[in-house]
Order: structure tokens, then C-alpha cells, then sequence
């Protein structure tokens, strides 16, 4: 069934064209993600489609059976009704009997026969199907105390809300309806982006898609449509196709571009003889002229993204946090924590939302201070810290105005520096668009704007809180290639795995109750631990094994002949036995990579430089677990 056609559609805002003439359908079935630069156009896309916005020319249908639901990165409230209000706001008699015999079950559960009479509705209505799916989205999206007021709700909390009512929608018209979903896994935390992704695999919709998070992408979507140049292009198949055919696309047309500068150079020395003997010629090669010239300062050849960073050198003390304790009343975050960061260290940090990772940020840059226990800082340590707040400004300026008040140099390794202006284009801000007022940027420009300002003052130290959110995938990819050059030490906290498979050598996880967990891997690594049991369940270590007490521990260094381990040996030895399948998994799949030959030169130094550094640490493990095993 054909769902909606888009035909030859423009749109622009003042002298800035978003896109131009382009053209796509939609068939049922398709899963279809968008992927273009912030700015460029993506939201305002899904809104014309959805009927939320309109053409300055072109032409938009979609099949009058097909209901188009659209989640909007700001979905509109009614404030001072409850979640439930909002979430079940649809006009329909299925919606109506499950609300009333779900508050009722919340409200008035006492009265039986009010009960059974509203069972008896959902029966007749054939409605418990849907009173089982509602259950399922609400409580994977964790939203609990629906007679809550929406405006009482943190941001998180509303976008949950928003998708919620989104996906129950969807039920409402399963296989005759357009999803359209705008960044859906923002604030999720990861159990619940899996479970989006499984959940909407396994459903028959017809799906639009903006996403930065590309396991999701993968998950999901069997189609890219990429808006670049004001054009749009097509992919089948997965993220890994699309940049591999997009790489194809870009040798074709720098070819092309370097035909086209060859003929203007020589149509424009034709072009410049007197004017006299121009009139001779024909005016046919003048007007090729034009095209030709047209074509040539239209095609823009993409800036390299590498930038050898020069920042100010570590010294030995970096941050140091001793014995760390915050709770909120009963709730406890940070229990006992205490760790020593080294140079060039690359930690992520993961867990649920709610459990802590952004106070435990604020802590480690003295903007909060603990229950108890210490937090030093190095003398040479330069902190960049991009926190979810966003952009921040008092004053409407000129977006490169904003950067230029942080510097107006970026230094380099090779002594050079690049401009404020050279450092904005890499992060893909066309002149045009420095000069942008900010009030008039987009939410991700001004994320992005964020992120290179954070950059832009060269510090030693990376604090990245949610760095992905809102930032298009070509971004991330830039951001990616600047961090895996950096030298300096990075902590991470993001619900982006991808990003995270790349960015981290080992992860804090928060696992509730203040315990943290030291993980010697990335997050897959960690995933894979978890769901083979291969992690000890600290908590439950804590309880049945006693801390040894000074004498004991004492007396068993000092003693010869009486072995046993302590405490934080048996601990030790835990994860040595968990961090050892993994590394030797990682090397096994490098290994297998390598066999391949089918990687570029670069990538295949950097995987055997890895296999090296994986080989170390599996004979340091493998040495250290001897010990730790003849002691016990």
C-alpha cells in the first residue's frame, strides 16, 4: 500500500534554504531514517509531513486512511492535567473504558461493583489487548504516579510521556498508521532504548525516523534518506552501508567537481577576451558558462576532520576522590568511593536514570559537595565540562562572536594555530551560519555550538555529560575522530553504546544503592558480562563477606604459613575472573578482523596496537590471578 508521497518540495526561512525540489514515497512497511546536519532541515521534514507545518512549493499526500502520529522533540501539554490525562487524551471508546478501569483500579479498587462493571466494558469493547500494552509501555518507560500534574515533570520525564502517548496511538491504529518519531531515545536510559528497539522491530508500522544513536538506527530502520546540499539521497540497508555508498557518492562527485573546475578555468580565460570578440561566439558556450560556474561554487569538498590537539601537559596529580558518600533522605547515591585518575584515561560512565551520573559530575568539578569525603584537583588540570544544561549567553550575538570570546585561536601539536572561524567549519558551520545570530540557531546548532565551544578552550580534562543527544550523526562522527586523537583524560556519561564502544577503555557503572562498579571494558562488554551473570553481585558480596579487621589482616601479611585472602583481594580475584573472557572475546574478534584484510591501513594499525595492549593486560590478569588463586 502506498502511504504518502513528497514531490518536488521546498522550503526556506529568510535568504536559507533547507531543501530544495526534493522528492521520496513512502510504502507501507518501510522504516526509514533521516540523517542530515543540524539545521539542515530534518524536524521541519517530519513536520510538513505530518501536517504540522507547510511548502513554500511541491506537493505532500498521504493516503486518507492512514493515521500520521508524530512524537516532536517539544510535544505540547495540557500542564494541569495529569500523565494520564495527556498520555490518553485520544478521542476513543476503546481509550475511555481501559482509563476509567485503570483509575479505578488506582483510585477505588474497594468497590467491586463499579469494578466489575468496568470489566465488563473492556470485555465488550475487546479491549485487553490494549490494557496490556498500555501497561507494558508505561512501565518500561517507568512512568509511575499517573495522576501527577505534566507540569510538575523534569524534561526526561515529559519526553517519556510524549513517546508513551505516542506508542499508544500506534496501537490504537497498528497497521494502518505513519509513526513519526523525532530523536526518540533522548533521556531514555539504555534498558529502556533496548526495549524501544524490539518493541518497534517487532510491531508491523510504518515508520519515519530521527536518530543520533546508531545501534538504534540499525535496530530499527531497513532504509537512510540523507538530506545533504539541499538534495536528498537514498540508501538500502544498514548505517555501515550508508556511509560506505555515501563514500562512493562523494569520489564521484569530487571527480565531477574536478571536470567542472577544468572547463570553467578554461571557458573563463574564453570568457575574459575583449568583449568584441566574445560577441562573435556563440551565445550557447556563454550560457554553459554559467552553468558550469554555478556547479562549481555550489560543490562544497569536505574539510578534514583531524586536529592535533596542543593542550596544557598533565602533571601527576589529576583528580583524586577519596571515599565519596551523597545521598538525598533515604536515597543513597555515592557509597565509599574512592579512585586515582591516571593520564590519557577514558572512562564511561552507565547506569539507570535517577541513580546518580550527573551529581557524581558535579561533585568531581566542586560545583556539589559530597556527604563526606574529598575531591582533589591537580595544579595543571584545565576542566571542559558539556553538561546538559546547554548553551548559555545573555546577550543575542553572532555565533562567531560567542566562540571568539572563549579564544580567537585553536592551538596545534605542530605549533600552528587555527581560527575560531577553521575551528567552526570543521564542526560543520558554514560561514553563512557563523554569522547566525543564536537566537535563531536550531536546538542541535546550539548544542553543537556548545560542544565546539567546550572544545575551543583546549582543556586537559573532558567532562561530557550526555554529549549526544541532539547532535546529528555527522557531528557525532567528527566529534568521535577529535576525542580518539585527544591525549588528555575523558569521563563520559552516555546512553549512547555505540559512542561509548568507541570512546571508553573501562566504565563506572551505577548499579543502585551507591554502588559503582569498576568495569575493565566498554559497555557491549559490560552487557555481555551482565547478561551471562559473569559479574559478582557486590551488594550481596558485602553482606556475607566481613571486612577483616586490622589484627586479621595483619596477622595474615605478617604470619608465614597462614594464607587467605583479604577482603579486597577476593574482590580483586572477582574481576579478574569476569575481565578475563572478555579480553581474551576482544582479542579473539580483532584477531578475526585482522584475518579479514578488509580494513584501511589506519584501522588495521589501531586494531594491532589493541591486540598488543589487550595481550598485555590478559598476561598482567593472568599472573595476578596465580597469586591471588596460591593464597586462597
Amino acid at each position: 500500500m502506498h502511504y504518502a508521497s513528497i514531490e518536488n518540495i521546498s522550503k526556506s526561512f529568510g535568504i536559507r534554504t533547507l531543501f530544495k525540489n526534493i522528492s521520496f514515497y513512502v510504502e507501507e512497511g518501510d522504516k526509514i531514517a533521516f540523517v542530515a546536519r543540524n539545521g539542515s532541515g530534518k524536524t521541519t521534514l517530519l513536520k510538513i509531513i505530518a501536517g504540522l507545518d507547510t511548502t513554500d512549493t511541491g506537493t505532500t499526500w498521504v493516503h486518507k486512511d492512514i493515521k500520521v502520529i508524530m512524537l516532536q522533540q517539544d510535544t505540547p501539554f495540557e500542564e494541569n492535567k495529569s500523565i494520564w490525562d495527556n498520555v490518553l487524551r485520544m478521542d476513543n471508546p476503546v481509550v475511555k473504558v481501559v482509563k476509567a478501569y485503570e483509575q479505578c483500579l488506582e483510585e477505588d479498587a474497594d468497590n467491586i461493583e463499579k469494578l466489575t462493571d468496568l470489566m465488563a466494558q473492556v470485555d465488550e469493547h475487546n479491549a485487553w489487548n490494549f490494557e496490556s500494552e498500555l501497561q507494558q509501555i508505561l512501565g518500561k518507560l517507568n512512568l509511575h504516579h499517573l495522576n501527577e500534574p505534566v507540569k510538575n515533570l523534569s524534561g526526561g520525564q515529559r519526553k517519556r510521556v510524549a513517546l508513551a502517548q505516542a506508542l499508544i496511538e500506534m496501537q490504537l491504529h497498528e497497521g494502518r498508521c505513519l509513526l513519526i518519531l523525532d530523536e526518540p531515545t533522548n533521556h531514555l536510559d539504555v534498558s529502556m532504548i533496548e526495549w524501544l528497539e524490539d518493541y518497534l522491530s517487532a510491531k508491523k508500522v510504518t515508520l519515519l525516523l530521527v536518530t543520533h544513536d546508531r545501534y538504534f538506527l540499525d535496530a530499527v530502520c531497513n532504509e537512510i534518506l540523507e538530506m545533504d546540499e539541499e538534495k536528498i539521497f537514498t540508501y538500502k540497508g544498514d548505517y555501515d552501508n550508508f556511509l560506505e555508498q555515501k563514500s562512493l557518492r562523494q569520489e564521484v562527485q569530487a571527480s565531477e567537481l574536478q571536470k567542472d573546475k577544468n572547463i570553467f578555468r578554461k571557458e573563463l580565460e574564453w570568457m575574459r577576451k575583449q568583449p568584441k570578440a566574445r560577441t562573435t561566439k556563440s551565445k550557447s558556450r556563454q550560457d554553459a558558462f554559467v552553468e558550469v560556474e554555478e556547479r562549481v561554487s555550489q560543490k562544497k569538498e569536505d574539510l578534514e576532520v583531524s586536529l592535533q590537539v596542543k593542550m596544557t601537559r598533565l602533571g601527576g596529580k589529576i583528580l583524586e576522590m577519596k571515599k565519596i558518600n551523597k545521598s538525598y533522605g533515604d536515597k543513597v547515591l555515592i557509597k565509599g568511593f574512592d579512585y586515582t585518575f591516571k593520564r590519557g584515561e577514558r572512562v564511561g560512565i552507565v547506569g539507570k536514570n535517577g541513580v546518580g551520573k550527573s551529581t557524581f559530575l558535579k561533585i568531581a568539578l566542586h560545583q556539589e559537595q559530597p556527604d563526606s569525603g574529598k575531591i582533589n584537583h591537580g595544579d595543571t588540570v584545565v576542566f571542559g565540562n558539556f553538561d546538559q544544561e546547554g548553551l548559555k549567553y545573555k546577550v543575542d550575538k553572532r555565533a562567531i562572536e560567542y566562540v571568539k570570546d572563549f579564544a580567537e585561536y585553536f592551538p596545534l601539536a605542530d605549533g600552528t594555530k587555527l581560527s575560531a572561524s577553521m575551528f567552526m567549519e570543521k564542526f560543520g558551520f558554514s560561514a553563512e551560519q557563523q554569522y547566525t545570530p543564536l537566537s535563531k540557531l536550531s536546538g542541535g546548532e546550539k548544542r553543537r555550538l556548545h560542544l565546539l565551544s567546550v572544545l575551543f578552550v583546549n582543556p586537559n580534562f573532558l567532562i561530557l555529560d550526555e554529549p549526544t543527544n541532539d547532535l546529528d550523526l555527522q557531528t557525532l562522527r567528527t566529534l568521535e575522530e577529535f576525542l580518539l586523537d585527544y591525549p588528555g583524560c575523558i569521563l563520559i556519561v552516555s546512553h549512547d553504546r555505540y559512542f561509548m564502544d568507541r570512546m571508553v577503555d573501562h566504565l563506572f557503572a551505577f548499579e543502585g544503592d551507591g554502588v559503582i562498579r569498576d568495569y575493565p571494558g566498554n559497555y557491549s562488554q559490560y552487557r555481555e558480562a551482565l547478561a551471562n551473570n559473569l559479574l559478582t553481585d557486590e551488594r550481596q558480596l558485602i553482606k556475607e563477606v566481613p571486612k577483616p579487621t586490622k589484627e586479621i589482616s595483619a596477622q595474615a601479611t605478617t604470619t608465614e604459613g597462614k594464607k587467605g585472602l583479604t577482603f579486597n583481594e577476593k574482590r580483586e580475584l572477582e574481576t579478574i575472573d569476569a575481565a578475563l573472557p572478555l579480553l581474551q572475546k576482544e582479542k579473539a574478534d580483532l584477531e578475526a578482523t585482522l584475518s579479514t584484510s578488509k580494513l584501511a591501513f589506519e584501522d588495521l594499525q589501531k586494531a594491532a596496537e589493541r591486540i598488543g595492549v589487550i595481550t598485555d593486560l590478559i598476561d598482567e590478569k593472568e599472573m595476578r590471578w596465580l597469586e591471588l588463586s596460591e593464597k586462597q
